[in-house]
């Protein structure tokens, strides 16, 4: 996607609100997704999936789909030219099924066609022989069971990181427990995997595909495909939407196979079913709390068990039990921590990352502690977080101090005191819990109000070598300035494009003739280096650090040839000397793995608040709930687009509401029940609530701008604060997510409050 703007710097550049480029082209439905990538001559691919989530494969017969006319080829394990194994960090997953199926949805075959429903037929066609076996779904039983059947390649246990700091007492003045249990969220991006793989003359390939990092992927396929990494080129194609999901890889190697056995383009596009089991989930969860106070609410101690079913294969959930433990006890201050997470290998669909990234989970458990104490301390919700808060000088639970700004309290303080919506009572049915169906006309239902605080870590965490790659170039295009800004950071949705042409533009504009050129961002591909992933709302941090280094370079580059030739203007130093170009990498400073006895070390980069206060309508006969209104506040260090900021916040809340309401995988026994739109659902634009939106810009000194990540905290805060406010109007205790209507009406009658 290559997009030019043209204007001045003070209305184009950083802290502007910049219209997107792509907007109107999304808005009418003009701009080409990668499921909409075509060339006349291309074949269509196809998978076969297994049906059970664990078997031993004891043939494969794919002579009936060959017989078929239109069929092209038809790949097993034994066609994968390289190494038949991949994944993020850990190579544990096969491109094809070898001996065994871990899980439902594993991919065994692949089929390249002259028309997709050719393509599905012959994939269908395809004589699978399988001996079932027991599946293992219990998490827990999986890691605590000594006689659980194996799934992973050394056993069920993914990783067990714990957390000491102090003691744990065995009393304290007050004392909660509870159990929580957060289910598996899909990502449920709208546009699905897709992509065209087109082989090239050198006898390598190019593809074009919808990823959240286009470097990951190419370390991942081209040992696969048997060739060197300069021979598999990556382009990315319009993504319509990730969220996580596309940091691992689907239907990229197949696609390559496909194309170089074949030695013509050859395109998937997954439909709706497919695509649920075609990516990682969110990590359901299960984590024990044991929170002990002073009378006056005060944090003694903190105890905790959290497991995060990682589904058949490893992916990113190592990580993930790194975020959940080291932000285990949310931004609180507790001397006396005890945490233990675990993260276990089970034949449930895998899963990865998905925006919070473990920091989700636990966020649910704690603030639904902080609620439990408060009660039990006769305090105010607002008011126990606020003498817990976490500020700057603060120790996180991992030793790591906060030095940048973290107004915690203050935050706290501002929420509560926004004004509250005003009565239910409205003649508008849609404003009621039921909406249109007028499943009640006010009877019945309650109101209640509730608070969730978020800390989130920004950037890759625990040592992991975290950097982007910028090219800036300045040329005449005619007789005008040009700037050309060339990285490889996929651009997922979230106007990180517009925010790279936005820095350009702030940093060269002090050159008087650049002020009014012309900025364009290249199309993001391998031919740079790697931008890392467009996930742990890392990448204005971090691409937007490397675009400025190299816009820096670039600035300082054009001085010298100026002092060199004074009474010369940018334009007439580039005709005279050509293009100026410089690459940069930037690199945040240092994180450290967490200690794997204690949980200590400084493993995040940086950590970003937000706090949410939710209001809802509760029809406590029939268990629907209608979020009336959802306030956030949200420190964000540095604006840098707030229309595009603002819709960050709304769209991380609009994912806890999901969480909190109605999103979750239905798996029973390893098998998906609701793999569709139609019993997967999503919030649509009547679920989502105005908002109220406190920004705050508390500049972060070691960050570019002093930004802070954004893009995840809103989605933390968000669950927590609805299910509190669920909880308030109805009475019951409630501890998993989603709640469902009959956790509600049909749990045992509860006082009205």
């Amino acid at each position: 996607m290559t997009q030019t703007a043209r204007g001045t710097g003070s209305d184009l550049g950083v802290g502007a609100g910049v219209p997107r480029p792509d907007g109107l082209l999304k808005v009418t439905g003009e701009f080409a997704y990668s499921s909409d990538l075509y060339l006349a001559d291309m074949l269509w691919g196809a998978t076969l999936r297994s049906p059970h989530p664990s078997a031993w494969i004891r043939a494969v017969d794919v002579g009936p789909a060959l017989a078929m006319p239109g069929v092209h080829a038809v790949l097993t394990h034994e066609d994968v030219p390289g190494e038949r194994f991949y994944g993020l960090e850990h190579k544990d997953q096969p491109v094809l099924a070898i001996d065994q199926v871990r899980y439902q949805g594993e991919p065994v075959a692949i089929v390249a066609a002259d028309h997709p429903e050719t393509a599905r037929r012959a994939a269908d066609a395809i004589v699978v022989t399988y001996e079932p076996r027991e599946a293992v779904t219990d998490p827990r039983r999986a890691l605590f069971d000594p006689g659980c059947p194996k799934v992973g390649p050394e056993g069920n246990l993914v990783r067990h990181q714990p957390v000491r700091v102090g003691t744990v007492p065995p009393t304290a003045e007050v004392v909660v427990t509870g159990e929580y249990e957060v289910g598996m969220q899909d990502q449920a991006f709208l546009g699905p995997e897709s992509g065209l793989a087109v082989p090239a003359e050198d006898g390598g390939v190019e593809l074009f595909v919808a990823t959240q990092w286009l470097h990951v992927d190419q370390d991942q396929i081209a040992p696969c495909l048997g060739l060197p990494k300069d021979k598999v080129r990556l382009a990315l194609a319009g993504v319509g939407g990730a969220f996580g999901a596309r940091e691992d890889l689907s239907m990229q190697v197949h696609a390559c196979m496909l194309a170089l056995r074949t030695g013509r383009p050859v395109k998937f596009v997954y439909g709706r079913e497919e695509s649920f089991f075609g990516h990682v989930h969110r990590h359901p969860a299960r984590m024990r709390y044991e929170h002990g106070a002073t009378r006056e609410g005060r944090l003694v101690y903190v105890k905790a068990e959290i497991v995060l079913d990682g589904g058949a294969y490893r992916s990113s959930s190592p990580a993930v039990v790194g975020n959940a433990a080291s932000l285990g006890v949310g931004p609180y201050e507790v001397d006396n921590i005890h945490i233990d997470a675990y993260g276990a290998y089970t034949n449930n669909p895998p899963c990865g990352a998905m925006r919070g990234f473990g920091a989700v989970q636990a966020c649910y458990a704690y603030e639904s502690q902080m609620d439990r104490l408060a009660e039990a301390c006769g305090l105010d919700p607002v008011e126990i977080r606020v003498r817990n808060a976490v500020s700057q000088g603060s120790r996180m639970a991992t030793g790591q101090v906060i030095d940048s700004p973290a107004p915690l309290a203050g935050m706290l303080r501002e929420l509560a005191a926004m004004p509250l919506p005003g009565s239910s009572c409205s003649p508008d049915l849609r404003a009621l819990p039921g909406g249109v169906a007028q499943t009640t006309h006010g009877e019945g239902v309650r109101r209640g109000v509730g608070y969730g605080v978020g800390i989130k870590n920004i950037c890759f965490s625990e040592g992991f070598d975290d950097y982007s790659t910028a090219r800036v170039r300045v040329e005449l295009l005619g007789d005008e300035p040009h700037i050309l800004v060339h990285t490889a950071a996929a651009e997922v949705g979230q106007g990180l494009v517009t925010v790279q042409a936005q820095i350009a533009r702030t940093e060269l504009a002090e050159l008087a003739d650049l002020g009014a050129a012309r900025v364009t961002v290249a199309p993001a591909d391998t031919s740079v280096g790697s931008a890392g992933s467009s996930s742990a709302s890392r990448q204005s941090y971090v691409t937007g650090g490397a675009v400025r280094a190299a816009c820096v370079a670039v600035r300082e580059r054009l001085a010298a040839l100026r002092a060199e030739h004074p009474g010369l203007g940018p334009a007439e130093l580039l005709r005279a000397h050509g293009p100026v170009e410089e690459t940069r990498e930037y690199r945040h400073r240092p994180t450290h793995p967490m200690d794997p006895l204690t949980g200590q070390g400084d493993s995040h980069v940086q950590l970003a608040l937000c706090v949410h206060r939710a209001v809802v309508d509760v029809d406590v006969d029939l268990g629907l709930v209608k979020v009336v209104e959802l306030a956030a506040v949200q420190d964000v260090g540095k604006i840098l687009n707030p229309p595009a900021l603002e819709g960050q916040i709304h769209g991380g809340s609009a994912q806890g509401l999901g969480l909190a309401l109605m999103e979750e995988i239905q798996v029973r026994d390893g098998r998906v029940l609701n793999p569709s739109f139609t019993d997967y659902l999503i919030p649509t634009i009547l679920d989502m609530p105005p908002m109220r939106l406190s920004i705050l810009e508390n500049p972060d000194p070691a960050a570019p701008y002093g930004l802070r990540g954004a893009g995840e905290p809103p989605t933390l805060s968000s669950t927590p604060a609805i299910a509190a406010a669920v909880r308030a109007a109805s009475g019951l205790a409630l501890p998993r997510v989603p709640i469902r209507p009959q956790d509600i009406a049909l749990a045992p009658a509860a006082p009205a409050r």
